[in-house]
């Protein structure tokens, strides 16, 4: 079973969340007001350096 988790980054409100789970694969994100439109897959390495981008404040790659 996979498990999701909401992002520490999400809005304080519940309204903007991204939930990241690991996968067989990779990693899935996901909005989580609507979970049941799927999910992004990305791979360890994609997934890595996107968290650097996102920590060091870059835009999108």
């Amino acid at each position: 079973m996979i498990e999701w988790r909401k992002s520490s980054r999400s809005n304080a409100s519940g309204n903007e969340c991204v939930e990241v789970a690991a996968l067989p694969d990779g990693y899935g994100l996901r909005d989580s007001k609507a979970p049941e439109t799927g999910h992004l897959t990305l791979t360890t390495e994609d997934f890595a350096q996107l968290l650097t981008h996102i920590r060091q404040g870059e835009p999108n790659p």
